[in-house]
């Protein structure tokens, strides 16, 4: 066992057992039953604790009983004695050291994307879990290190070990991945610093940025996150949050030196912080306010999206931390001031250097032409005309976009589909089936993959469940121990090797094997690994009734129904294929008449029908012990009428056929009935597969279908009816999780725009002040929607939790335009001057803090699981900064002119 390791398990393959077939006609010569052999095993094999005892000076352990040693020990136990002559077991039964019967089958076999010899072998499989808190990586590599070890040693030459999944290998690559693109978004951000500000500037972002990730990083341990997928990619997401207050602080510093290349910098450096100080704070505690909700998710996709805003708020906050001390600090120290002296008078330079300014902000043609634009809803003469204009253009198009998804542009899914390297094909064959007829099935399915070139390597599992994964767990794989049960797993070839996704090719090949488990009489299931929380299948229904009859006939309906449903696939119910059971009824009169019980005729019973340990045998060379089967073979145990004819010991020595007491009843096995909340319910289970591939679209079309055929039902979708003999539908599987999380999100959403509001309220002492900051949000919907179009992209849950931040960092800008706007009127600036003046003073930092955000999040466009994210924040932050530039003043113009009693007078036109 290597350090870490826990829940071994081995599956496959048949061990050592001392095989004792019982011979009921020659023991009942000797007036012997089978009970009678197992108890003298029993009795034989018994062994009590050490007794310590003390003999003269010294202390003896005492053992008494002993154990088998050999299997000559086994055939020369004495059973009973009849006449006078001792009958040993051996003369009743044959005695042997063999292989036990398999109660399950494991196979390997390669694939055409394989160079290896292409058949399958008999197969043991080895699964090996960490234990919490271990690193995964470092239990894999020592589970491998420990094989390479025991080669040529404990595992002969001509044994074979492949490793078919490897978690920590898996995670191990992931990470170098999202390490990587971390590191390149990090740099990408410092080089458009470099562009627009140059390169002092950019160097002292990257120093900031690069602390503010060590300390996240550090932080996030002490809260107990783990270094792994979602943990880095919640830091990519943040890159271009993180920078946007140093960038905002280093651009103000940037801009005034531009302004006053005269002033020493001791001067002009607290004057830009304190210039963008409370706006910068109270921008980003609204961040913070949009994020930190979320962290309060429910249901399994809690633990999935907590160290998204955990860690993305933490590092916003050390992030002000930093631009307020070691970004100005920096700044003094690196970059280059005009000034004489640092102790020259800053009051005179800033005077005799006022007439330069507009001179250094030509230089700026982004607030240029951002003012240029806004002069046109503010100073223009047909301004009034341009700024409705404007509002219905606005109102015009978020109503196209919200078209999108409500007509299926745009569609709807909790989370997309992963590109994985592993599948699996779960089969069902009737109840009933062999194990061997159960493998033989897997093998016929198994064919097709031996050609498949994307297919590196496959296992069968017949009468046992493959090795447990999460997915496994929550659909209780695990049970799958019957006969008729099986399962596949595929390897196929890595992501970078191959041209198609893991979804598609687990389109091609469930239409590859489909005509074959028809033919075989097999229900298959094409099982993907679930990029989040897995449920017992996609969709799920769970249907309940007043009785067994009711549930079964609405469940055969909807499973038809799911059926003839365009883009579902793979349903399946839990009611049980029809399967004969036998029955063996006792005669009690009978059997009371020769003085013997019903329990003692069921106990002979069941020891003559099935094979179980009675005892041990301990072989000093053995690892473990070797149990002792007693049963009566397989001649036996299908011969009915050998078991009619069995002999039973009465209790006065006599014996007398099982025939006399017992019939054999053939019954239809219903199966098993199953229970939730202690209600009766059937399922019923599918998949999706086509161009939506979303449930949730599945699940309506067959909820209206059903009701076509078969009237009004009663559908619920949140919780079971309160009365167990109500009928009822209830929709669960991926539906429910989708349901919770956003309907979790959305409160959070709106937990987060109170706190902004309230944010905003107690810095502006104004109530109507924070309606016109939060104007964007809505605007954030036109770039989200309009985004997942042009991608075409599934809006997820991840596409949710862009939507959320972009709440906090469309504010952002917001809060810097009005804290300019409200600077300047109290320095006495003209109302319409101020407006103007905020879109070209402030263009810069908004459009630099935006592309900031945007490069950030291009590098994680590329998942499958978090291109939704991406595209809300590219997308949306794109949109809905240009329009904030413009919106947001003209929003705080007019609400002025409404409420302020300004002379007219004072609204000069200004020609910028």
């Amino acid at each position: 066992m290597c350090q870490g390791s826990r829940n071994i398990k081995v599956s496959g393959g048949s061990s050592s057992v001392v095989k004792v077939v019982f011979d009921p006609v020659k023991a009942a010569g000797h007036q012997i039953d089978i009970s009678t052999v197992i108890a003298a095993i029993q009795q034989f094999s018994g062994r009590q604790g050490l007794i310590p005892i003390q003999t003269d000076a010294r202390q003896v352990q005492v053992e008494l009983g002993q154990h088998f040693n050999h299997v000559d020990d086994v055939a020369g136990l004495v059973v009973s004695q009849l006449d006078g002559h001792l009958v040993l077991l051996k003369d009743i039964a044959s005695v042997s050291l063999t292989v036990g019967k398999p109660n399950q089958y494991v196979q390997f076999g390669y694939g055409g994307g394989s160079t290896d010899v292409n058949q399958l072998n008999t197969a043991v499989s080895i699964s090996i879990a960490k234990q919490e808190g271990e690193n995964a990586i470092d239990v894999a590599n020592a589970v491998l290190l420990t094989i390479e070890d025991l080669k040529g040693r404990i595992i002969p030459d001509s044994v074979t070990v492949n490793v078919s999944r490897n978690s920590g290998f898996t995670a191990q690559q992931k990470a170098n991945k999202l390490i990587q693109k971390l590191l390149f978004a990090t740099l990408a951000v410092v080089v458009l610093v470099f562009l627009t500000l140059g390169k002092r500037a950019a160097l002292i972002v990257g120093v900031a940025v690069g602390l503010t990730l060590l300390i996240t990083l550090f932080s996030s341990w002490v809260w107990g996150f783990t270094l792994n997928r979602i943990s880095l990619f919640a830091l990519i997401f943040s890159i271009g949050i993180l920078v946007d207050d140093a960038i905002v602080v280093i651009e103000n510093i940037h801009r005034r030196q531009q302004l006053f290349p005269m002033e020493p910098l001791k001067v002009l450096i607290p004057k830009a912080i304190d210039e963008v100080g409370s706006s910068t704070i109270l921008a980003t505690f609204t961040v913070m306010a949009a994020l930190i909700p979320m962290a309060f998710v429910s249901g399994l996709m809690g633990p999935y999206m907590s160290p998204i805003p955990i860690n993305a708020s933490t590092g916003m906050l050390l992030s002000l931390i930093i631009a307020f001390t070691i970004t100005p600090w920096l700044a003094l120290r690196w970059f280059k001031s005009d000034a004489p002296s640092d102790d020259a008078n800053p009051d005179s330079e800033e005077t005799s250097e006022e007439h330069k300014a507009s001179g250094h902000e030509e230089h700026d043609r982004i607030g240029l032409f951002a003012s240029n634009i806004l002069s046109l809803f503010v100073s223009h003469k047909r301004a009034l005309r341009n700024q409705w204009l404007l509002f219905v253009g606005i109102v015009s198009l978020m109503f196209v976009v919200m078209i999108l998804p409500v007509g299926g542009q745009v569609l709807l899914k909790m989370l997309p589909f992963d590109n994985k390297s592993s599948l699996s094909v779960v089969v069902d064959m009737p109840e009933g089936t062999t194990l061997e007829d159960t493998l033989s099935a897997l093998q016929q399915l198994s064919d097709p993959l031996r050609k498949a070139p994307v297919v590196v390597d496959f296992q069968l599992y017949a009468g046992v469940n493959a090795p447990i994964d999460f997915n496994g767990l929550v659909r209780q794989y695990y049970l799958r121990q019957q006969p008729h049960l099986g399962e596949i797993n595929i390897n196929i070839l890595d992501k970078g090797q191959r041209d198609l996704g893991s979804h598609d090719i687990a389109k091609l090949l469930r239409a590859t094997l489909l005509p074959i488990a028809t033919k075989l009489g097999a229900n298959i299931k094409i099982v993907e690994q679930p990029s989040g929380p897995p449920t017992l299948a996609p969709l799920v229904a769970e249907v309940y009734g007043p009785d067994a009859e009711r549930r079964r006939e609405t469940a055969t309906k909807l499973e038809r129904v799911l059926a003839n449903t365009p883009e579902i696939v793979d349903t399946d119910t839990s009611i049980a294929a029809p399967h004969v059971r036998l029955k063996i009824v006792v005669d009690n009169s009978k059997a009371q008449y020769f003085g013997i019980t019903k329990q003692q005729i069921q106990s002979v019973l069941g020891l003559l029908l099935t094979e179980q340990p009675v005892a041990y045998l301990h072989d000093q060379l053995g690892i473990t012990a070797i149990p002792i089967i007693v049963s009566t073979g397989d001649s036996y145990q299908t011969d009915r009428d050998r078991w009619l004819n069995t002999k039973i010991q009465l209790p006065n020595g006599e014996s007398v056929v099982i025939g006399e007491f017992i019939e054999l009843v053939e019954v239809n096995d219903e199966g098993a009935i199953y229970h939730k909340d202690m209600r009766p319910v059937i399922y019923v289970v599918a998949d999706m597969a086509g161009e939506t591939d979303s449930p949730l679209y599945g699940m309506f079309a067959a909820q209206a279908n059903f009701d076509e055929q078969n009237g009004e039902t009663n559908w619920l979708y949140t919780q079971a009816p309160q009365q167990a003999y109500r009928e009822a539908i209830k929709w669960d599987g991926e539906w429910k999780i989708t349901y919770e999380t956003f309907r979790d999100m959305g409160i959070a959403y709106s937990v987060g725009l109170v706190l902004i509001y309230l944010l905003i309220v107690a810095q502006f002492k104004n109530y109507m002040m924070p309606l016109i900051i939060m104007a964007p949000i809505p605007l954030t919907v036109i770039g989200i929607f309009l985004g997942h179009w042009l991608m075409a992209a599934k809006f997820t849950a991840p596409s949710m939790i862009g939507m959320i931040a972009l709440a906090g960092i469309i504010v952002r800008n917001s809060i810097l335009l009005v804290d300019f706007i409200e600077s300047q009127i109290e320095q006495g600036v003209a109302l319409q001057q101020a407006v103007i003046m905020s879109a070209q003073m402030r263009a810069r930092p908004i459009i630099l803090t935006a592309l900031a955000a945007m490069i950030g999040a291009t590098f994680i466009v590329s998942d499958p699981i978090f291109k939704g994210l991406a595209v809300s924040l590219i997308f949306g932050i794109a949109v809905s900064s240009i329009l904030t530039l413009i919106v947001i003043p003209v929003a705080y113009y007019r609400n002025a002119l409404k409420n302020t009693p300004f002379k007219t007078a004072n609204y000069q036109t200004l020609n910028i």
